[in-house]
């Protein structure tokens, strides 16, 4: 092997990775949310196993696929497609309302989140963007 950097493919732009400061509001409190909601998913999976609701597999298998789901969705919260995922994950949250009737008043609450999140965070990165090109001028 060697030590020379790999070429990248003629014609395409190589990826780079973006810092941290050039993460916008929107996009880090979206990411946020995302995460929250993770973390969130690990007590609903106890209690659906402790209520006997779903088999042992069902409920600890379903819930660590949600934990890793919303964990993976929240750094795609960047592009246009991730924010949809994002709203689409929303969703997910009340349908688990159908095996724990009490996720409809959770998803209820991250809703709420995810909407002021996505609105003040757009707000945020608007008067960040002014304030910017008012410094350029």
């Amino acid at each position: 092997m060697t030590d020379a950097p790999r070429a990248s493919r003629p014609g395409r732009p190589s990826r780079q990775r973006r810092s941290r400061d050039d993460r916008g509001a929107r996009e880090s409190l979206l990411g946020i949310t995302l995460v929250l909601e993770a973390i969130m998913f690990f007590f609903p999976m106890l209690v659906v196993f402790g209520k006997h609701t779903l088999s042992p597999g069902w409920a600890f298998g379903g819930g660590i696929l949600m934990i890793v789901v919303y964990a993976l969705a929240s750094r795609l919260t960047g592009s246009r497609a991730g924010v949809w995922f994002g709203w689409l994950l929303q969703a997910a949250v009340f349908a688990t309302g159908f095996i724990e009737p009490f996720m409809v008043a959770v998803g209820i609450v991250f809703l709420a989140l995810w909407v002021f999140c996505f609105v003040k965070g757009g707000q945020l990165d608007r008067q960040n963007a002014a304030r910017r090109a008012a410094a350029g001028d």
